[in-house]
């Protein structure tokens, strides 16, 4: 068993990219790039939890080995944004020669969408003059929030969500590892609530571990804080039979014994109404149902009462149900 006291996305971050799961394409090019000790600039642009700054930081690991600290200057563009760091820090960093045989030092900014339009024009310079000894991997979750100097220097990697086999791979490897046991039920609903975001995996893993050795379907979705799907496509059965007041009572039951918000539910409403086939909804009746999910959720995330924006929703499908 591993240790306690490290947070378990950091403990299994790998620390080459031959241990990386997922993203094979990228990982290919990356391996390249560490073998010969050459590379552009870069921008990771995609999901969180997809791999985009272990792959950085692996490409690092690789290309110094143990000179790795030295060489590597890793900022989080959204606390540190302004311009004066791209003067400060970043600049200092740039200027100084590597002290390794490999002819150029790595900063990498994460969150770099964030940075204010002067720290990106500050940044764009920097890049330009200090080329020759260093080497910028940009992250970002949408890489047209960068200028577009900044993107044409660059080579783009866009990170996929992780597919449902390579989640199971990572699932399988922590368990086995820190002895917890697991069905299938239990990991169809992780690889279900993650989306492709493996940090959440994770967490969800180590939270459910600090009370039992046995991970569960049921235990899966409290410590989430998730509806089951099942639940949520019952109580839209049933109001699409037109029985509003029982679709209610699970609306009600889901919110307060689950403890979800309203966002929570409506973004699971639209996954069902979107995923599901329900023999009672032609194409034109599902886009006006997620048309008014749409505008509900709208409404909800401006400050609209939670509960009466999701009970007009049902009311709605009630009505669509007696069409």
């Amino acid at each position: 068993m591993t240790s306690n006291y490290i947070p378990w996305v950091e403990l299994y971050r790998p620390k080459s990219l031959e241990d990386i799961i997922g993203q094979p394409e990228i990982v290919k090019a990356l391996k390249a790039y560490a073998g010969s000790r050459n590379m552009p600039h870069l921008i990771f642009a995609g999901p969180a939890g997809t791999g985009k700054t272990t792959s950085a930081l692996s490409l690092a690991h690789d290309m110094y080995g143990d000179d790795f600290k030295h060489n590597i200057l890793e900022l989080n563009a959204s606390d540190e944004r302004g311009i004066d760091i791209v003067r400060g820090k970043i600049k200092d960093f740039a200027r100084s020669a590597p002290i390794t045989d490999v002819p150029f030092k790595i900063i990498f900014l994460d969150e770099a969408d964030a940075l204010t339009p002067e720290a990106q024009q500050a940044l764009r310079r920097t890049m330009e003059m200090y080329s020759t000894n260093c080497r910028f991997i940009l992250s970002c979750n949408w890489s047209s929030k960068l200028i577009e100097p900044i993107q044409s220097r660059c080579a783009v990697f866009r990170f996929r969500p992780l597919t449902s086999n390579e989640m199971a791979q990572m699932i399988e490897r922590i368990t086995k590892t820190e002895d917890l046991i697991i069905d299938k039920p239990a990991t169809e609903a992780l690889i279900g609530i993650s989306e492709g975001d493996m940090r959440k995996i994770i967490n969800v893993l180590q939270s459910i571990s600090m009370i039992s050795k046995k991970i569960t379907e049921e235990s899966v979705y409290k410590t989430a804080s998730a509806a089951k799907p099942k639940e949520v496509g019952k109580m839209i059965e049933t109001a699409l039979a037109g029985d509003f007041k029982t679709s209610r009572s699970l609306l009600v039951n889901l919110m307060l014994d689950g403890g979800l918000s309203g966002e929570d539910i409506i973004l699971q409403i639209h996954k069902d109404i979107v995923g599901s086939d329900y023999a009672s909804l032609s194409d034109e009746t599902r886009v006006r149902i997620i048309d008014k999910i749409g505008e509900y959720n709208f409404r909800m995330v401006e400050g609209a009462n939670e509960r009466i924006q999701l009970e007009a929703l049902l009311a709605f499908l009630a009505m669509v149900g007696k069409e």
